[in-house]
């Protein structure tokens, strides 16, 4: 039957079986063939017609049941409202949108080739990347030329069935996957116990004398509970070394599904011919034992992931909109847009990213900053998603909803590191590849040595080979610490967007740090406004604030704040950023620069006393210069001596004036420092480091500092900093815990080192038992017991990580995570 799937008696698209009314066939590659409905026949032929009727060649499980093209058409349409669709698609500029993708029936190797060239065929589609471990797609379109819709449509017709992102899809998927691992794990525990009975009534009658009559109904008995055991608990086993051997590669699914398939075939003919052994309980004792590693797996894989659903769910599903004449309707938060206003209870959440439009009140954002202590916020303050109201009520201008929340950030950067696959995860696999090349090669020569010397033994001999030095456990050792690493990172409040950054923390000799913003608190005070133009205090201020408004900089946050938030202030057009220098706008027709001395007056001669100060000048000459004054973290110093202390150099790399980094360095304890650097500078005193051989952190939070994030081995940006400073990084501390930092660079050296001990424990283990096994000291019950036991070994030892060291404080999400 090609394809594992249907044949005369099922569905050639599902499986399922035919219904007794006939339905048109389906033309596929020139053959009729039977199909249970009118929707697997449309999907049939419709992939088909794209050219990729290879994928029931390829495939190594059937599709899910396809619904009809009505039925497609009405269930992608939902999602081209735009209401719907902003909640599960995040623009990323320039015209291209991005969305995460659920598949329900993405099963093998041959789906992730279907979906990458069905939705290849669409016009507009930048990039998909598939990772059928987590069943998501990572997609990106163009905006003119493609939609959301469109995507979906498309996953329907060819079988799938697709869900945003959100926390529903979450939650169906998670429930399905477990609960149909756990169905295989009790078939084959049941059959294990029920077999391992009969087989001691066959152990004992071996000594004691058994009647032939009872013998063979013991044989019959173990055959009747190992069969479902083999045929549908090890079913995963069989499929995985399926879809390898037509990828042309070896994974450890290999050996396990030859001794699986060895064992049963042998014993059934033993059973049939009425002599020989039987092993009818080592089999159902081996898939029991390797299904009871994965199940375990996944739930290590689902408390890794518990954190990001959690944030998932966070914003409440129903909010009270303000209507005109004050009055509070009841509407869903995703029906929620820019400029609502909303009522917020006590102990409520907020629904969407926005600004307080009450005198005062309390919220718990410990979601994001990992603080559990509650936050005062005033007039203007913002308000983020899922952050509980401790006093209230409280009235929100709504500002960001659904994919553009913080929020949605969270989720977006943690599910970008799980579709990636960390380097270290490929080199692991290659050299499992490797050795089960090396075990195959050894059952082999084990099989042909004992037919020669005693053949009575070979087969025995040969399963034990192949079962206790199946390298489960070494290919087991890399996802299972990375999966635990990822998910203790993400409970410290620090989320890593490249798994790769984990190695590279670890093994960093350099840090090197931006100053304002990151080593400095978030927020600047204005001090005092030298006025250098004929020109009253209010008005310059309120020109300076028309171009800082349009910053997230610290430094325009603090001259933008130094205005009432009631205020009317210019417009500013044609509003420009140049890293490292400042903002240029016009304001009423007037050229403005605010930004650094030599930025502002451009060739300008420079009055004196204005090197350290924020100026602002036009056309003319300068108007007035600003003073600032900072506070450093109130963590910096000790998370700069906690990386000291293990081993990492710190250095400070700023724009700022010269004076004020030297006195921050010196209240720090760092030595090496350089002021006054545009981006350019700083990234070549990066590669100078670079090439005498350091492997460099860098951590910053503005527009000026993405050029060093995207330079160095390990970048580290603040969730509270720029957006293009985000993307740029590796990793994001979501909060204000510059502390996060020294707790990653601690949690990722304990990853290493869990890893590599799993990597020697499972070589060791290989090393020892494969010598027994192959002079048949081990049978091949014992040896699936062994196998089991060092997987489980190496799963446990992944959970250790993080154990040693709490977040300081734990947030209440993190616990609530942890729990689920």
């Amino acid at each position: 039957m090609n394809g594992a799937a249907g044949g005369a008696s099922g569905c050639w698209h599902c499986g399922e079986p035919l219904p007794p009314a006939p339905v048109p066939p389906a033309r596929v590659g020139g053959i009729d063939r039977n199909v249970c409905c009118h929707g697997c026949r449309a999907a049939a032929e419709w992939i088909e017609q794209l050219g990729l009727a290879d994928y029931y060649r390829l495939r190594s499980a059937p599709a899910l049941q396809a619904p009809s093209a009505p039925e497609a058409a009405r269930t992608s349409g939902t999602w081209s409202r735009p209401e719907l669709a902003r909640h599960v698609v995040r623009d990323l500029g320039d015209g291209r949108s991005e969305a995460i993708v659920l598949i329900e029936g993405l099963r093998c190797a041959a789906c992730v080739w279907l979906i990458e060239r069905a939705l290849g065929t669409l016009p507009g589609l930048v990039s998909v990347q598939v990772n059928a471990t987590a069943r998501r797609a990572r997609i990106i379109w163009n905006d003119g030329q493609c939609s959301l819709a469109q995507i979906l449509e498309t996953l329907l017709r060819a079988g799938y069935r697709p869900l945003p992102l959100d926390s529903a899809a979450l939650d169906d998927s998670r429930r399905r996957e477990h609960r149909a691992a756990l169905k295989r794990l009790v078939v084959a525990g049941f059959g294990a116990m029920q077999a391992m009975m009969y087989a001691s009534g066959l152990y004992f009658g071996a000594f004691d004398g058994i009647d032939p009559a009872a013998r063979d109904l013991l044989r019959w008995l173990g055959l009747l509970v190992a069969t479902p055991v083999v045929f549908y608990a090890a079913r995963p086993f069989f499929a995985g070394a399926v879809r390898t051997l037509r990828a042309r590669r070896l994974g450890m699914d290999v050996p396990v599904a030859i001794a699986i398939a060895l064992i049963y075939a042998a014993s059934l003919y033993e059973a049939l011919r009425g002599g020989g052994e039987v092993y009818f309980d080592s089999v159902s004792m081996f898939v029991f034992f390797l299904l009871l590693g994965r199940y375990l797996e996944m739930r290590a894989r689902h408390r890794a992931g518990d954190l990001t659903d959690a944030l998932a769910r966070l914003t409440p599903v129903f909010a009270d909109r303000m209507r005109a004449d004050g009055t509070l309707e009841r509407i869903g938060a995703i029906e929620l847009v820019p400029g609502d206003r909303v009522h917020v209870d006590a102990g409520d959440r907020v629904p969407a990213d926005g600004a307080l439009d009450t005198a005062q009140c309390r919220v718990d954002e410990a979601l994001v900053s990992g603080e559990s202590a509650p936050v005062t916020k005033r007039r203007g303050d913002p308000l983020v998603a899922g952050s509980v109201l401790i006093d209230g009520p409280a009235v929100l201008q709504v500002e960001r909803v659904g994919a553009d929340t913080v929020l949605a950030g969270i989720v977006a950067l943690v599910t970008r590191a799980a579709t990636t696959r960390p380097r270290l995860a490929a080199a692991g696999e290659r050299a499992a590849a490797g050795f089960v090349a090396r075990v195959l090669t050894l059952a082999a020569l084990t099989a042909i040595g004992w037919s020669l010397a005693d053949p009575a033994r070979a087969f025995t001999a040969t399963l034990a080979v192949l079962v206790v030095s199946c390298p489960c456990a070494f290919a087991l050792a890399v996802p299972a610490a990375l999966t635990r690493s990822l998910g203790v990172l993400a409970r410290h409040g620090v989320l890593v967007a490249r798994p790769d950054a984990i190695e590279g923390l670890a093994n960093a000799t350099h840090v090197v740090f931006d100053k304002t913003g990151t080593l400095t608190g978030s927020t600047l005070a204005l001090e005092r406004v030298d006025l250098l133009a004929d020109i009253g205090r209010e008005h310059a201020l309120a020109l300076a604030a028309a171009l800082a408004r349009g910053s997230r900089h610290p430094v325009a946050q603090a001259i933008a704040g130094s205005v009432a938030a009631t205020a009317a202030l210019p417009a500013a057009e044609s509003l420009r950023a140049e890293a490292g220098g400042g903002l240029e706008a016009f304001v009423g027709g007037r050229r403005l620069r605010l930004g650094r001395a030599d930025f502002a007056l451009g060739t300008a001669a420079m009055p004196a006393g204005l090197a350290d100060a924020v100026v602002l000048a036009d056309d003319n000459g300068p108007i007035a210069a600003f003073r600032l004054s900072e506070r450093l973290r109130t963590d910096a110093r000790a998370t700069v001596d906690a990386l000291v202390a293990d081993g990492l150099v710190p250095g400070i790399l700023s724009g700022d004036d010269a004076t004020r980094v030297a006195a921050a360095a010196a209240r720090l304890g760092i030595a090496q420092w350089s002021a006054r650097l545009r981006p350019a500078d700083k990234l070549a005193q990066l590669h100078e480091l670079r090439a005498a051989g350091a492997r460099i952190v860098a951590v910053g939070d503005g527009i000026n500092d993405a050029p060093v994030l995207a330079g160095a081995d390990v970048s580290v940006a603040l969730a509270s900093g720029a957006e293009l400073a985000q993307a740029s990084s590796d990793i994001v501390l979501a909060g204000d815990r510059l502390a996060a930092l020294a707790e990653a660079r601690a949690i990722a050296r304990r990853t290493l080192a869990v890893l590599r001990q799993n990597q020697r424990w499972a070589l060791i283990y290989n090393l020892s038992v494969v010598p027994f096994g192959a002079l048949g000291f081990v049978p091949p019950w014992l040896a699936a017991i062994g196998m089991s036991a060092s997987s489980l070994l190496v799963v446990l030892n992944a959970l250790r990580i993080g154990r040693e060291s709490q977040p300081a404080p734990t947030p209440p999400l993190a616990t609530a995570a942890a729990a689920a």
